[in-house]
């Protein structure tokens, strides 16, 4: 588990201008020393002196290593001699032990967009189905320890001692991709891309699930990235789509169930303005009809409310049979 790193650490600035400090001390020892042996006036003292300024020198050079800088959201985590020492987060310019091996961390959030794949929905049918995915490092222990980072990251972008920042963040970023994908098949397959049940039980489905697909979009994807200390932040579908084969079969038959709901509609409507105007007629006293002309004047109601096309009047001349 992450922990917060308890070594000493220091104010860089300082350490700074004594390692500047050192290093000209040891200069000018090393000086004096080669003046000394050469002018044969004090050669022990001479060469005390050269090889005490080397040795300065030398530590002068490898205190330079143990400099760092962080910006907000970022991250070190330190080992020493493969042990994990623990994790230093501070924002500033600090100076540690330059034996300890620092690997550096983005805890920056990360925007994922990926490409629509091609996925099998609880019925069969291929659909396309992409998301976006918002996520950040949370556990910097499982980022750099749990997962391969290390092997995964390109050759040419590995630096001594470990990868770099961009290459370690490139391979988490691979893991994430892979285990989106993972994810989207696995809740993409548990519904219908769309309402296909004609005995009128709504049931969950891609295409109008909304905030509850996407939830649980982001449990299976927190399941799977906790592994690498990745926190989600945010995971939607942004993309969804019969798959191109059966595009066209799919849109005939939404074509025709959208037509059918629209006649139902019309024949209801149709049917309740006749019964009003039979009640009207009747009512008022207008005129009275038997069985048959109800029959008659149902019938060209029904076919003029319902018809597509225009009505043609035709004036009846004749007169009606009490």
């Amino acid at each position: 588990m992450e922990k917060k790193f308890e070594g000493t650490v220091c104010n860089g600035f300082l350490m700074l201008f004594v390692t500047l400090a050192l290093t000209l001390v040891s200069i000018v020892v090393a000086i004096y020393g080669i003046t000394y042996l050469a002018n044969d006036t004090n050669v022990t003292l001479g060469a005390v002196m050269l090889i005490g300024g080397i040795v300065l020198l030398v530590v002068s050079v490898i205190m330079m290593c143990g400099f760092l800088m962080l910006e907000p959201n970022e991250a070190r985590v330190i080992t020493w001699f493969g042990k994990y020492a623990g994790t230093f987060t501070e924002t500033g310019y600090f100076w540690i032990n330059p034996f300890y091996s620092v690997k550096k961390l983005s805890l920056r959030a990360r925007n994922l967009d990926a490409e629509p794949i091609k996925v099998n929905d609880k019925v069969g049918n291929p659909v396309m189905i992409g998301l976006v995915l918002v996520w950040k490092l949370k556990d910097t222990y499982k980022a750099v320890f749990e997962v391969d980072s290390q092997t995964m990251a390109p050759v040419n972008q590995q630096e001594i001692g470990g990868a770099s920042l961009k290459a370690i963040m490139q391979a988490l970023e691979n893991f994430v991709k892979v285990q989106s994908d993972a994810a989207l098949r696995q809740v993409a397959g548990q519904y219908a891309y769309d309402d296909t049940d004609e005995k009128g039980t709504k049931e969950l489905t891609l295409r109008d699930g909304g905030d509850e697909i996407n939830q649980q979009l982001e449990q299976k994807l927190d399941e799977r990235l906790a592994l690498a200390g990745i926190e989600v932040v945010e995971a939607r579908i942004n993309y969804l789509a019969y798959a191109p084969e059966i595009a066209a079969v799919m849109l005939r038959r939404q074509q025709a169930s959208a037509i059918i709901t629209a006649r139902e509609k019309i024949v209801e409507g149709a049917v309740s303005m006749v019964k009003m105007a039979l009640d009207k007629l009747s009512n008022e006293n207008i005129v009275e009809l038997d069985d048959d002309k109800k029959a008659a004047m149902v019938s060209n109601l029904l076919v003029v409310l319902c018809g597509d096309d225009s009505a043609q009047p035709v004036v009846n001349t004749g007169t009606l049979n009490h």
